[in-house]
């Protein structure tokens, strides 16, 4: 938080509540919300979770000004007005899953093209996690899908693995097999006779 609003009082100042109107109530509840940012900071997840609190302990705070006090639009705040705290999970977590920093490009298909042919058993989380560590793009299994079978990247067989022999068991390798002479065909208009006449 900016050393600006390191005060209670500033932090409602920038966000045009009047701290004199507050009520008992509405100062405790302010003030440790106050509190929580000051400790976990305000990334989206601290955010969603002090929003839907907001909206849902009766503080008789609008809209607009929880959304100031908090640094989001207002839109942002009222899309979870109607939601449980189960539905403010699970969008949370949709969102740990989906494209915070950015979404698969075409470019991307011939990385995942190599890893998967070079990784042939792991799975598509550890595939979301090479995505990730590579292009720093967090994406969802169902992105991960569709851009798997636009380009025909879902289809890719396993290597196939020579089979090892079980432990004991003495490696015989297999024998050449006999050269057989191939017959050559006599030259056409030829015979076992001198062609020349011998001398007389």
């Amino acid at each position: 938080m900016p050393d600006a609003l390191n005060t209670f009082s500033a932090w409602l100042a920038q966000a045009q509540v009047s701290e004199s109107r507050l009520t008992p109530d509405q100062r405790s509840v302010l003030l440790a919300v106050f509190h929580f940012r000051q400790q976990q900071g305000h990334d989206s997840y601290s955010t969603r979770l002090l929003t839907h609190f907001l909206l849902h302990c009766d503080t008789g705070l609008k809209v607009a000004a929880l959304a100031r006090l908090l640094g989001v639009s207002r839109p942002t705040v009222s899309q979870q007005q109607g939601m449980s705290s189960k539905q403010a999970v699970q969008q949370a977590h949709h969102r740990m899953d989906g494209r915070p920093y950015g979404k698969l490009l075409p470019r991307y298909a011939g990385a995942i093209l190599e890893f998967r042919l070079t990784h042939p058993d792991a799975s598509r989380a550890d595939l979301i996690d090479f995505i990730d560590a590579a292009f720093g793009v967090r994406v969802s299994r169902i992105a991960l899908y569709h851009f798997l079978k636009k380009f025909g990247l879902d289809r890719i067989p396993a290597t196939p693995v020579p089979p090892t022999p079980p432990p004991g068991d003495p490696v015989v390798s297999p024998q050449p097999l006999p050269v057989m002479p191939v017959p050559v065909a006599a030259p056409p208009f030829s015979s076992a006779a001198r062609s020349t006449r011998a001398p007389s």
